[in-house]
């Protein structure tokens, strides 16, 4: 089975893709190249973080992502493609995998699957968000010469704006964190249990999915950094915050299935946000079994670290990103 020595990553500068080759980085002993494709209009706007980028050793590739030629260009000498593409392009993998599978040297395929399982069960096919990720899945898995792994993480237990431990602003009744106003929405009763994976993380897990090329070979795998429900969380928020009880409010599930028929009826933009959050409260994260051992069992995050890390970012923002990058 060929290794993965030459990897290329889409998407390096957006919200997971900074933790993904950050993670990678850490462990470039293993890689022969690491390379990013970005836009000249990225190179320019986030100039600082480029610059760091190579510093550090990575070939930084210049394109626009939807020319069937910068792509061709971008894969000489690549063996393992990894996108970190956003929800607006999903779908332009498709287009990517094609060209990758038309690529000699290309033999693996990590496609933007990072979040909740599109194939958790029968009624997955169904649900809205999950369409694009689906038309992926299926895309890749029809070619002839090219693996795949997805990735398939969960929430992100992170504290970036729109994540599980953010304020959640403009949808706090959907669930929220807020560390400013001691103020949080818990979903249900507080009790459903739900699985989570950092974003750190999933650049960690993923870097030992890459080292581990036999195991995740053609596979969904299923990993997480910790299980735990909104009460934990929260009482974990009031003892980082100095122990004062914060001010607390319930969302049933059956509240959210009505909000959520609503902002779809409204073409709402959170509407995606919110039926996310239905399907990771009602059971849509949970396995009998996770793979996290059968790619090496990598230290992951604690509930109480995720929780200290998302305080940063609540409070201190782009300085606590720009910690990151160093």
């Amino acid at each position: 089975m060929s290794d993965c020595k030459n990897v290329l990553i889409f998407g390096a500068t957006g919200l997971v893709g900074r933790h993904i080759i950050q993670q990678i980085l850490k462990g470039k002993n293993a890689f022969d190249r690491i390379a990013i494709f970005t836009s000249s209009d990225t190179v320019n706007s986030k100039s600082e973080e480029i610059a760091i980028l190579k510093d550090q050793g990575v070939e930084v590739l210049v394109g626009n992502i939807t020319d069937e030629n910068d792509v061709k260009k971008a894969y000489q000498g690549v063996d393992t493609v990894i996108s970190a593409v956003g929800r607006n392009m999903i779908e332009h993998q498709v287009e990517l995998i094609r060209l990758a599978d038309q690529t000699p040297n290309i033999h693996r395929f990590f496609p933007s699957e990072y979040g909740t399982d599109i194939e958790h069960g029968p009624e997955s096919s169904g649900e809205k968000p999950h369409q694009r990720k689906l038309k992926v899945r299926a895309s890749i898995r029809s070619c002839k010469n090219l693996d795949y792994t997805f990735l398939v993480t969960g929430p992100y237990a992170d504290g970036d704006p729109v994540l599980y431990l953010s304020p959640n602003h403009g949808a706090t009744v959907t669930g929220s964190f807020d560390v400013r106003t001691k103020t949080a929405v818990l979903l249900g009763s507080g009790d459903l249990k739900i699985a989570f994976t950092t974003m750190a993380d999933v650049g960690k897990l993923l870097l030992a999915a890459l080292t581990y090329p036999d195991v995740s070979r053609n596979k969904a795998l299923k990993v997480k950094s910790f299980t735990t429900t909104d009460a934990d969380l929260l009482e974990e928020f009031e003892k980082q915050t100095g122990g004062e009880k914060w001010k607390v409010s319930y969302t049933s599930i059956e509240e959210l299935k009505r909000l959520e028929k609503e902002a779809w009826e409204m073409a709402n933009p959170l509407a995606t946000v919110i039926t996310l959050r239905r399907i990771w409260a009602t059971g849509g994260t949970l396995y009998d079994k996770w793979d996290n051992e059968a790619i090496g069992s990598p230290a992951v995050q604690s509930l109480a670290e995720a929780v200290a890390a998302a305080i940063d970012v609540q409070l201190h923002g782009e300085r606590e990103l720009k910690r990151k990058l160093v």
